[in-house]
């Protein structure tokens, strides 16, 4: 049996209910072209292939390939590639009469560049179930004013819509990760819901304003951008940066990128 590698993140799903519960909860069909990352031994690869989906599954660890390929040989809606998702582009197995659906037990080592870099190909995305540390779920799902609202929870909230599904122990787990897992549904957002002006100015000034969040935004702003739109627009520079809404980072990212006659 193949051994869990630590550099790559591996934890392997063998809860039999879970795997039933997180497939249920993806809401694949037959109509669907499924794309798994990192299907490691197979065990939710089952469970979507009998749905009559197409499954398309990227997996870094090379040894993987075989027993995979080995365990769904006479599955003619399965493939696997070998590829690292970081540096995947999805647009290649997306068509645009079938977008995908994303579905994987996420490495926590790389979840939140994984994350970002998905979020660039969105436009080629139906939806996404991942599998998460908890606590990125948690800023994932944040709401404005508490302890786990962040960078990530704004960029990804900005671009999708988020929904904590449930949460997963370390016991469903072969060998058990030493923190709680929950899965997470991320939906695009219609390109007409997104009102930045500048979506790369938007990334910069919310990084900005979080790289020191125990600091005010006048403190975390002053060096780079003129505080008097901050006033301008309604915000108080003297707050914190989780206080404010993604609306409002998108208002004031549009006040400040906007020309000047």
């Amino acid at each position: 049996m193949h051994v869990a590698r630590k550099r790559f993140g591996q934890n392997f799903l063998h809860d039999a209910h879970i795997i039933q519960k997180i497939g249920q909860s993806t809401g694949v069909t037959a109509k669907d072209h499924v794309v798994e990352i990192g299907p490691g031994r197979g065990a939710l690869t089952d469970v979507l292939l009998a749905t009559g989906a197409r499954v398309t599954a990227i997996e870094l660890d090379r040894d993987l390939l075989p027993i995979l390929r080995t365990q769904f040989f006479n599955q003619p809606n399965f493939t696997v590639l070998e590829g690292d998702a970081l540096k995947f582009d999805f647009s290649t197995l997306a068509t645009p009469e079938t977008p995908i659906k994303l579905v994987g037990n996420l490495p926590y080592n790389i979840s939140t560049p994984l994350i970002f870099h998905l979020l660039e190909q969105r436009q080629h995305i139906i939806d996404m179930h991942f599998m998460l540390q908890k606590e990125v779920v948690d800023r994932l799902c944040a709401e404005p004013g508490t302890k786990a609202y962040s960078k990530l929870t704004v960029m990804t909230q900005y671009y999708c819509r988020p929904t904590w599904l449930f949460n997963v122990p370390p016991g469903a787990f072969s060998p058990q990760p030493k923190v709680d897992s929950a899965i997470v549904r991320l939906v695009p957002r219609p390109a007409a819901e997104l009102r930045a002006n500048d979506t790369a100015a938007l990334s910069r000034l919310v990084r900005t304003a979080f790289s020191q969040r125990r600091k005010t935004l006048r403190n975390n702003l002053k060096n780079d951008y003129d505080l008097g739109m901050l006033e301008v627009v309604g915000i108080d520079p003297g707050i914190r940066p989780e206080v404010l809404s993604v609306d409002d980072f998108v208002h004031l990212s549009n006040a400040l990128t906007e020309p000047t006659s």
